[in-house]
């Protein structure tokens, strides 16, 4: 897979596939995203008990799936802790593949898409239909569609709480590096980005592969490897520009929070626009901007109602991607620049 996608203009990737439409991270989601015009799409990656990666948003999948309703399963539920937060429930770490392959997706957040605006699908219609993808079946999807439209499409998954995986002896960046080879995904052209909220794993990947790395970046907090290691800094640190530049030291991207580029005043209107645009790609790297929704509940007060204007707004900044719940409506603003 040798042909690279053009940043020229922005990309388009489809956040967890058309979560908008279908639920999160199931191969409807994904093919639906292609249907509509994505350029990527974007797989949390979590680890089974048996060491396959597999498409999760979380590795905590009550809300995710109807393991709750499987008495096989009662007691395996349990509290963990997990980047430093005492979670309860059912984690993909405790179940091999096989047995989540017995496990139903459904909706993440109902109360927010059961009464889905008129575009959009219910997406609590598919509950308990579709089954958790692993990462070669989401490969293997991509090829079969890239081949039908003639089109690259390309993958950009995240490494879910990595430190944590790699504590209990499941590191995500060796066999994620491994099925990205064995699937023919090499060179800094290769349609796919590899992204991470923590720095070091990054950092060492940098050293591993050349494929494109992407820094995430939150409007709060700060890297769950710097809480461990007692590094003192901030993510309000790293968006920086001197914090920019030691990033562009291991990434050629950052994911940023929009509101790291756009604020908004406690009421949810927008304030000016910041200097980190600037800062980034002063410092050669690719700005791509979460989450775009089209839910008002999501949007802030000046495009209630008019998610396209959202994006318009973004896409005038100069920023390299966006991620997107409806992909169909961040490429029909696209379309139009």
């Amino acid at each position: 897979m040798s042909v690279a996608i053009s940043t020229t203009s922005p990309i388009i990737i489809a956040h967890r596939g058309a979560s908008g439409y279908r639920p999160e991270h199931t191969l409807a989601a994904y093919e639906l995203a292609i249907a509509l015009g994505a350029d990527y799409i974007e797989p949390d990656l979590v680890s089974t008990k048996d060491g396959v990666l597999i498409a999760r948003h979380e590795n905590e999948i009550s809300e995710t799936t109807d393991v709750a309703s499987h008495a096989e399963f009662a007691r395996r539920q349990t509290t963990k802790i997990i980047d430093g937060e005492s979670k309860t429930g059912w984690f993909t770490e405790d179940f091999t593949l096989a047995e989540l392959k017995t496990l139903l997706a459904k909706e993440r957040i109902p109360q927010m898409r059961r009464h889905s605006p008129p575009q959009a699908s219910q997406n609590t219609a598919y509950d308990g239909l579709l089954e958790i993808p692993t990462l070669q079946e989401i490969i293997d999807l991509v090829k079969l569609k890239s081949a039908e439209i003639n089109r690259a499409i390309g993958i950009y998954p995240e490494t879910k709480h990595p430190t944590y995986f790699k504590s209990i002896g499941f590191a995500l960046e060796a066999p994620l590096l491994a099925t990205l080879t064995a699937n023919g995904y090499h060179g800094a052209n290769a349609p796919v980005f590899i992204q991470s909220f923590e720095v070091s794993n990054l950092q060492d990947l940098s050293t591993k592969t050349d494929l494109p790395l992407v820094q995430l970046l939150n409007n709060i907090g700060k890297p769950y490897d710097f809480v461990v290691s007692g590094d003192e800094r901030t993510y309000a640190d790293l968006v920086t520009a001197s914090g920019l530049e030691e990033i562009a030291k291991y990434a050629q991207a950052v994911g940023v929070h929009k509101n790291l580029l756009v604020p908004r005043d406690s009421s949810g209107k927008l304030l000016l626009p910041t200097s980190l645009v600037i800062y980034a790609h002063a410092a050669d790297l690719l700005v791509h901007v979460w989450t775009f929704r089209n839910e008002d509940c999501f949007l802030p007060l000046d495009f209630q109602g008019n998610p396209q204007g959202e994006y318009e707004l973004f896409f005038s900044l100069g920023i390299d991607g966006v991620f997107s719940d409806y992909p169909d409506t961040a490429c029909a603003v696209k379309e139009n620049l």
